[in-house]
């Protein structure tokens, strides 16, 4: 068959998790009811630290910035999948798919990236101290959330560029309720050889790169805890970056799920229920992990809402 131009193509098929009727209403009320949590959840942790003057400090100004970028995270993909649902008109234009490829992107890569940046504010605070404040200044604050944005906003604009460029086939059916770029890359009719080694690449750089990074950070931190002889002294350094170190294995651990079980099943509705956990789930818990057991947090919500 041959492949049609890419202009010719109008829009694509979202399959979703289920084309069971009966099921439709179950699922909208499930992703409705995280949607509606996760955006709660996150603007919350928003307001208490623009709120608190004693929250202005380098771990909450990222802390109000992932929750940030966990809003958007999800808006890319949560609120299309609701309305094709609700509408059972489960379809996507092509460029609407191309620009929620990019902003998937963005944000997933921003997630990376802060996660790393937290690690580092943690591993200048537990192992150096008193230079703290120093180092962790307002302009390197600044300047690692730039770098943050820049190279996410670079690697999915490069992904969505190369996207933009494959030709289709008539079978433009996706097995997932995003467009997810690797279900993509199978439909195209084009060579996608170098869609392979883009997404093989920006793997490495945007999650394999920050992921050094941090596990780097936290074995400096191990061996600087380890040098506290007391314990109320060890407990007290790693509660500092006990929920930091959740939310990352969270996020990483669900990922390496999603690729072990796409690989392993090779199913696709497998593989869009696998994916709800570091898309839907992770930034759904981070609000409850990083506020459940902070003292701060909570006494700035209760001034807050007086």
């Amino acid at each position: 068959m041959e492949p049609e131009n890419r202009t010719q193509i109008s829009e694509f098929r979202l399959l979703g998790f289920s084309e069971e009727t009966e099921r439709q209403p179950i699922i909208f009320g499930l992703f409705l009811t995280m949607y509606l949590i996760i955006v709660f959840g996150n603007v919350l942790i928003i307001l208490a630290v623009s709120s608190d003057s004693h929250l202005h400090t380098p771990m909450y100004f990222f802390l109000s910035n992932l929750s940030f970028v966990d809003i958007f995270f999800t808006s890319t993909t949560i609120p299309k999948m609701l309305q094709s649902t609700q509408t059972k008109k489960k379809v996507i234009t092509y460029e609407g798919c191309v620009v929620q490829v990019y902003f998937y992107l963005l944000f997933a890569g921003l997630d990376d990236f802060l996660l790393t940046v937290m690690a580092y504010d943690r591993y200048v605070a537990i192992c150096h101290p008193l230079q703290y404040i120093v180092i962790m200044n307002p302009w390197v604050c600044g300047l690692l959330l730039l770098v943050s944005w820049i190279m996410s906003a670079l690697f999915s604009l490069l992904h969505s560029l190369v996207v933009s460029q494959l030709s289709f086939c008539s079978d433009l059916e996706i097995h997932h309720f995003f467009c997810e770029i690797t279900w993509l890359i199978q439909l195209a009719c084009s060579d996608p050889f170098l869609n392979n080694i883009m997404v093989y690449f920006g793997s490495v750089i945007q999650g394999g790169a920050p992921l050094a990074g941090i596990l780097y950070s936290y074995s400096k931190i191990v061996s600087s805890i380890r040098g506290i002889s007391s314990a109320q002294g060890q407990y007290k350094a790693f509660s500092t970056c006990a929920s930091h170190l959740l939310v990352v294995s969270l996020f990483y651990f669900s990922a390496l799920g999603v690729y072990l079980s796409s690989a392993a099943i090779h199913s696709s509705h497998a593989s869009a229920i696998a994916s709800v956990m570091y898309t839907v789930v992770t930034p759904m818990l981070n609000p409850f992990i990083y506020s459940l057991r902070n003292k701060d947090i909570k006494r700035a919500l209760k001034t807050f809402f007086g």
